[in-house]
């Protein structure tokens, strides 16, 4: 299992429009066969600070992930939105319930 931890900073009076593209990407990425778990935080403290905790099958379904239609929509709209470079940290899953087998 890989993880990835996305850190997003969102321009001021963007978290709205950011909110309603990035939760449409998560929706069709949990479709997805090699994704585990895409899941969408928001921070309660600064609603402009989101983390993507985006749970893979394997090293190929993160790669085949970045190539599909939904995640290239929601790039090219959030791009613009954001304060700053998004950052990524990468993980093994040690423990990681996967949707499938719930």
């Amino acid at each position: 299992m890989r993880v990835a931890l996305i850190r997003i900073q969102v321009k001021p009076g963007a978290e709205a429009a950011f909110l309603e593209a990035t939760l449409e990407n998560a929706r069709a990425s949990n479709r997805e066969p090699g994704v585990a778990r895409f899941d969408v935080l928001r921070e309660a403290e600064d609603p402009s600070r989101f983390v993507l905790v985006e749970a893979y099958r394997d090293e190929e379904a993160s790669a085949r992930h970045k190539e599909t239609p939904h995640y290239l929509r929601w790039k090219m709209i959030v791009e613009p939105l954001m304060a700053g470079e998004r950052t990524r940290e990468f993980f093994d899953g040690a423990y990681v319930p996967d949707r499938d087998l719930r």
